[in-house]
This record gives structure tokens, C-alpha cells and sequence, in this order.
């Protein structure tokens, strides 16, 4: 069987896709990986993946948007693929559309999270939930969804009968790569020490885009309200090339000057950099099911993040973390407060956190969910 996975860009496919993407190989399927040309394509390459580059916009681009159509409807013309998986919100509509015009046999969506959210206001929340729905009832065969909440309302709302919507969840390597028993004390005194973190400071971190809807202002923001001096901030990730990114990157140069607050650019070592927080927090505007929360309770960070979609199913209020209301720097500074004078606490949600990783969010669960569609949709064509 032949397997097609459409992403926008390669980060997906060498991230986000990478596990399911090997475990196809190893089954014995053919795959192909169409995503944008960038800077991870050639070393998939050397690795063995088939990666066939046709640009698709990450936003609606009329004229882009369908060369990007016709191209992959060119390339599946060609390669008669069993099955078209396709992912990322843009690259999910156009690759479907392709998949329909190219006859393609079965379509699969994997919403990593609808666009759709309950923060958009009323106009904007119905244009993308009709195009969400329309795009299942006319070009979908079967709809794979990382977040609960996301999987009940495509069965409520009928965007394809129940049997044809699976709840996959989101996950991450919890016994390999996040594991905090796999670290050793010598390498993580080394990062403490490349940070300046004393013994008795509690480390908070956030991983992501530094923009406006992650949340970072308001974190800034609460952080400077803390006057406790043991608590510091691990600000992992950076701006991009936009103009909204840059506005965002003016925005933080007000708090550089903080001593407790750490901006370390992009890392790729995030498991180590996890390993040295006692916290991790996401106050997020939108998600799906965020990966990086996961991350961090399989790393036993308490966390601290916004009640939306995603988050709220990941962190059990009072028990691996606490939910907080959106922009609340206030809300952010006092749960940390509250972490760092209670040590009990603070280690009773870290334990909590990894128990509730191990048990829900291991990677090969969730990709072996949709091995069992492919196994299943693979057996019904050789009826």
C-alpha cells in the first residue's frame, strides 16, 4: 500500500511526523512526503525518506494556493496512492481538494487542532468551521483528531459518521528521549551551570514562537510582577522572519533587562533543558493538543497554562498544574509563587504530570491508532 503525507513544511515532517512516518516504512508501506522545500529536506533524505517539495502558503493565497492544488494533483496522478494523510491547517484543505480531483482512493485528515476556536469572535469562528466541515463531508474519508474536545464535536456536528472519526491524542517518546531518568546528574549540573541556577532556584520554561498569541507578553509581563529572587525564567525559542514576529521582538526588549529572566534563542536540546525546570508554562490563545505541554509532564514539570482547547485536557487543574484565564500576567506570577513557596506541592503535580504522560501520551500508542486505520482501510481494499 502506498501512503502520501502532505504537510506545509519540513518542521512537520522531520518533527511532529517522524515517528509515524519510520513505523510506515518499517510496516512494509510505501511512503511519499510532499511538504515546502526548507532546510530539513535533504537530511530526510539521507535518512531514506521519499520527500517530493511542492510549495504550499501556510496562509489563504488565492493564485498560490492553487498551483500548490494543481501540483499535487499532478504528482498523485502519477503515483496512485492508496491513501492521501494529509496535516497543518492550509496544507490539510489543499491536499484533500487534490486528493478528490486525483481519485484518490481514501483521504485522511488529522486535525492537530480545527482553526476553528472558541476565542475567534462569531463571524470568523463560522467562515472556518463551515470550510472545516465541508472539506470533511466532500473530500475526507476518515478524520483522525489529537484533541478530545475536537474528536466530540466532528461526531456531534457530523463531520463524518462516528466510525469514521478516531481521537488519536498527541504524544511523545516518555520512555526514551523524555525521561528524566535517563538523565545523568553530571550532564545536568553543566546546563544549571550555563545558566547561572543556583540549588534552591525554581526554574520555570517556555518553549515556542516568541508572538503575541503564545502568550510570551503576558508571561513577561508576570514575571516582573515576581519579587521573589529564587524563581527564574527559561525562554526557549525565537522570532521569526514576519512582521508580526519583529513587532513581538520589540515588545521583549523591555524585559531583557531582568536578571531572573533567561532568553536562550532557538535550542534543539529541549529534553535537557526540561530536565532543569521545575515548571513549565503555556499561556497560550490557541492550540490543539500542544505537544510541548506533554513534552514537559513526561520531563515531571508542573505546569501552569491558559483553560483552552488542548491545555485543559492536558493539565488537570489542582492536581498536575494549574489553568489560568487568558492574558492574566497576575494569575501567571501568583501560581508560580505559589509552586515555589510549597515544595510538597510543587513535587506532588511533577509526579502527577509524568503519571498522567506515561499513561496517556506515549508516541507509539498514538501512532499505532492510526496504523490500525491504514491495517484496516489496507485489508478492506483486498475484499
Amino acid at each position: 500500500m502506498k501512503i502520501v503525507q502532505v504537510s506545509a513544511i519540513d518542521a512537520t515532517m522531520n518533527g511532529l511526523l517522524r515517528e509515524l512516518n519510520t513505523t510506515i516504512l518499517e510496516e512494509g508501506y510505501e511512503l511519499i512526503c510532499v511538504c515546502s522545500d526548507g532546510p530539513r529536506v535533504e537530511g530526510l533524505r539521507e535518512e531514506g525518506f521519499d520527500v517530493r517539495t511542492i510549495n504550499i502558503n501556510r496562509k489563504i493565497s488565492p493564485i498560490e494556493n492553487l498551483k500548490s492544488i494543481y501540483r499535487m494533483y499532478k504528482l498523485l496522478k502519477k503515483e496512485k496512492p492508496d491513501i492521501v494523510h494529509v496535516h497543518t491547517p492550509v496544507a490539510a484543505v489543499l491536499g484533500r481538494i487534490a486528493a478528490k480531483m486525483a481519485r484518490v482512493p481514501t483521504i485522511i485528515y488529522t486535525a492537530h487542532g480545527f482553526y476553528f476556536h472558541e476565542n475567534m469572535s462569531p463571524k470568523k469562528y463560522k467562515f472556518f468551521y463551515t470550510i472545516e466541515k465541508l472539506c470533511a463531508k466532500w473530500c475526507t474519508d476518515y478524520i483522525f483528531t489529537q484533541s478530545e474536545e475536537d474528536g466530540q464535536l466532528a461526531i456531534e456536528d457530523k463531520f463524518l459518521p462516528e466510525d469514521r472519526i478516531t481521537i488519536i491524542s498527541n504524544g511523545v517518546d516518555v520512555q526514551g528521549k523524555f525521561n528524566p531518568a535517563n538523565m545523568e546528574k553530571k550532564h545536568i549540573d553543566n546546563y544549571k551551570k550555563e545558566f547561572n541556577i543556583q540549588e534552591n532556584d525554581v526554574v520555570v520554561s517556555f518553549i515556542g514562537r516568541l508572538v503575541r498569541e503564545k502568550g510570551i507578553i503576558d508571561l513577561l509581563e508576570g514575571f516582573n510582577q515576581i519579587e521573589q529572587k529564587n524563581i527564574k525564567l527559561l525562554v526557549i525559542g525565537d522570532t521569526g522572519s514576519s512582521e508580526r514576529d519583529q513587532q513581538a521582538s520589540s515588545l521583549l526588549e523591555e524585559y531583557r533587562s531582568n536578571p531572573n529572566i533567561i532568553f536562550t534563542g532557538f535550542r534543539p536540546d529541549i529534553s535537557e533543558l526540561l530536565a532543569i525546570s521545575q515548571v513549565f508554562c503555556l499561556p497560550s490563545y490557541r492550540e490543539g493538543m500542544p505537544r510541548s505541554i506533554i513534552e514537559a509532564m513526561a520531563m515531571e514539570c508542573a505546569i501552569v497554562a491558559t483553560n483552552i482547547r488542548g491545555s485543559r485536557e492536558e493539565v488537570d487543574d489542582g492536581i498536575n498544574g494549574y489553568l489560568v484565564g487568558l492574558s492574566d500576567p497576575t494569575a501567571l506570577a501568583n501560581s508560580f509563587e505559589r509552586l515555589a513557596d510549597d515544595e510538597r506541592l510543587l513535587r506532588s503535580f511533577q509526579k502527577e504530570a509524568r503519571k498522567k504522560a506515561v499513561t496517556l501520551y506515549d508516541e507509539k500508542k498514538v501512532v499505532q491508532r492510526q496504523l490500525d486505520v491504514f491495517e484496516h482501510i489496507d485489508k478492506e481494499s483486498k475484499l
